[in-house]
């Protein structure tokens, strides 16, 4: 964890896990152009993900502060808060971006393999909405989103413990958005198809002709067009709620 920036924070504010690359990185990037303030997590990138927020800070005049925090561990995230609020940061909008995957078997899976998924996915999403809400209940305003995945709507051989960690997310989005509306909260999810990402780079190049294929859009997804279309949610009306967004060139 490092120290906030010294700047006075005076505009809306952001925070995203999984900031460091792809995804979390173009939203980043997005949401600063927009004037945005960044508060931007990662577990294990920092030097690169403070050398970002460096750049974005002097390009778009906004308030950027990094911290390596693994939001699977609650402790951790609990820590991260405390630090925030000691700074009088006010999370406007958060977006629970940060994932990991495994491919494989079930059957050879092991337990801590079972639980290092999870725990990211969906126990990370957790930990960080809980944090925010109370400031967001208080003020009645606050956008919550959720990066989640076609495979938690449908299932994916080999991607069991991913498929049911963004499943599970997606149930949590819908489920939370009914809660907390009366507080003017929005919570919604984009589910995402196959994006051009390091999540990705596993697959041959057989296996990803093979994929666009099967997209009718004949390509992959980009990360700056997912964290693009992430934007045009977090700023609509907050009436959308709970929804549960597929973003994949059609492909599902």
């Amino acid at each position: 964890m490092t120290e906030i920036s010294k700047k006075t924070i005076n505009g809306k504010t952001v925070l995203i896990t999984g900031a460091s690359r792809g995804i979390g990185k173009s939203l980043a990037e997005i949401f600063a152009k927009e004037g945005y303030h960044l508060v931007m997590l990662c577990h294990n990138s920092l030097d690169r993900m403070w050398e970002d927020a460096g750049k974005l800070s002097r390009e778009y005049n906004v308030n950027v502060s990094c911290y390596a925090t693994d939001v699977s561990d609650s402790a951790e995230v609990a820590r991260l808060f405390r630090d925030l609020d000691s700074h009088h940061v006010t999370i406007d909008i958060l977006i629970n971006n940060a994932g990991i995957s495994y491919v494989g078997l079930l059957q050879d899976m092991t337990d801590e393999d079972w639980d290092e998924v999870i725990r990211t996915n969906l126990s990370g999403a957790f930990y960080t909405t809980r944090a925010v809400l109370p400031s967001m209940i208080a003020r009645k305003e606050g956008r919550i989103l959720n990066i989640s995945s076609v495979w938690g709507n449908v299932g994916a051989s080999t991607e069991v413990a991913y498929s049911a960690s963004k499943g599970g997310l997606n149930a949590f989005t819908r489920a939370l958005a009914k809660e907390v509306a009366p507080s003017g909260i929005s919570v919604n999810a984009i589910a995402c198809g196959y994006i051009d990402t390091a999540m990705n780079s596993h697959l041959s190049y057989e296996e990803k002709e093979s994929l666009f294929n099967e997209i009718p859009s004949g390509r992959p997804g980009t990360p700056d067009e997912v964290a693009e279309f992430v934007y045009q949610i977090a700023t609509s009306s907050k009436y959308l709620t709970g929804q549960v967004i597929r973003f994949d060139g059609g492909w599902i």
